[in-house]
């Protein structure tokens, strides 16, 4: 059985660190992966790595923290903030993520995100 705390913990931290080949080693290579820009949802490494890159060349440097893990059958659920820029200055989000695993590799993963009050 995966620990999901420190699964979560160290994928979240891959985010922090913009390392796209190390976050796509957490997904299988055929994931499906959405969030509000993906609404329709992209499949695979390829697609998700290409996302990833681009917007990570758009954002701040941004420290993604993880608030709460639970299980849920098949994966997990995590809410977790972020901080945009030095101190947040750039914002902040409060974030929601449904990770279903296979094995111990993404087989889903979708993103709800909201804006924070400065």
């Amino acid at each position: 059985m995966i620990d999901i705390i420190d699964f979560n913990d160290r994928w979240l931290k891959a985010w922090s660190d913009k390392d796209v080949p190390g976050l796509l080693g957490f997904y299988a290579a055929d994931c499906v992966y959405k969030d509000a820009q993906t609404a329709a949802g992209l499949i695979g490494h390829e697609a998700l790595g290409g996302y990833l890159t681009g917007l990570f060349a758009a954002m701040p440097p941004t420290i993604y923290t993880p608030e709460e893990t639970w299980a849920i059958d098949g994966g997990y659920c995590g809410r977790w903030y972020a901080a945009m820029g030095p101190d947040g200055a750039a914002g902040r989000l409060r974030g929601f993520d449904l990770v279903i695993l296979r094995g111990d590799r993404i087989a889903l993963n979708e993103v709800y995100i909201h804006q924070m009050p400065a």
